[in-house]
């Protein structure tokens, strides 16, 4: 059963080496060992691209790797902004690679993609926010392996004027942007972002194309009550958002924002349950679930909803 008890102790969001809880049974992984894992390595070093995988510490890294599943990381590795639940670099970015759009088509090319997740920084110091280089690289994926399928996870474009529309003309298959948490904890966790500007973000992705598949994310175990991701859930549906992810925040360093507690299988499963009851097309709701997080697999039955949807209607 989910409680709906306030956070406990909301103090430990602000408080400096704060150490990591030790970690329940259900979250913990293997380490990778696989050599499609190192081949997976090798490819992703050859083309001088990053990846989410690695810059922020993912629990999955082994698994998905060794499905040659990569979620690459484009403008940099340096963020403008300063999450508190993120361990990608913070600080100056450099200049943005005009070869990462036909590197990055190659990568999909020679690990055999079916399915490709696209994602970046923050690059608040570009008068686009980067929007023109998600262009150029889902349009060099579409060039290279036309059969690929692309899902873009995107920053929140603040202040970009025509950023959005820019990335939605290029028709990715998958738009996704992450809430992360419920509003209450946006100023310590989210403090650069504002949670109103994200929601209507994925709304106006919707409006400006309504055949685009739209996704969002949050991670529980930050002190949220019940009550506040219900919440995100009916803001999200209001948005028109067909896929919801939910995992467990787990704390890259000491340095970061606390984990409050480790939210069960069974709270993840009856999030799922309400999640489908609300109207999502798809819920992927578990402690280790992530954005990418067997996004070629969700694709797939993102669509086969959408068909039987319209075949009911």
């Amino acid at each position: 059963m989910i409680t709906d008890a306030p956070a406990r102790h909301p103090e430990k969001q602000h408080r400096p080496d704060n150490p990591s809880p030790r970690k329940p049974a259900w979250i913990r992984v293997k380490a990778p060992t696989s050599p499609a894992y190192g081949e997976t390595h090798r490819v992703i070093r050859e083309h001088r691209l990053h990846t989410v995988c690695e810059e922020a510490g993912c629990p999955n890294i082994g698994e998905c790797w060794a499905k040659r599943h990569a979620t690459v990381m484009i403008l940099g590795d340096v963020c403008t902004r300063a999450c508190a639940f993120c361990n990608v670099a913070t600080g100056k970015p450099g200049a943005v690679n005009p070869h990462e759009p036909d590197n990055l088509a190659d990568t999909v090319v020679k690990l055999g993609l079916r399915h490709v997740v696209v994602t970046s920084v923050d690059r608040d110091d570009l008068d686009d926010g980067g929007a023109y280089q998600f262009v150029r690289c889902i349009e060099r994926i579409r060039a290279a392996a036309p059969a690929t399928s692309i899902e873009i996870l995107v920053p929140d474009f603040r202040h970009k004027v025509g950023a959005l529309e820019a990335v939605v003309a290029a028709a990715p298959d998958v738009f996704n942007h992450n809430l992360e948490t419920v509003p209450r904890l946006y100023p310590g966790i989210r403090p650069g972002a504002r949670y109103y500007h994200s929601l209507r973000l994925l709304d106006q992705a919707k409006q400006i194309d309504p055949r685009l598949f739209t996704k969002s994310g949050i991670m529980v175990g930050l002190g949220e009550s019940r009550g506040e991701v219900l919440q995100v859930m009916d803001d999200l549906r209001s948005a028109g958002v067909d896929f919801l992810t939910i995992g467990q925040y787990l704390q890259p360093t000491p340095k970061h924002a606390a984990i409050d507690r480790f939210v069960t299988p069974d709270e993840f499963d009856e999030y799922r349950t309400i999640g489908a009851s609300k109207g999502f097309l798809l819920v992927a709701s578990s402690p280790l679930t992530r954005s990418s997080y067997h996004a070629d697999r969700d694709f797939a039955a993102l669509r086969a909803a959408r068909l039987e949807q319209l075949a009911r209607a």
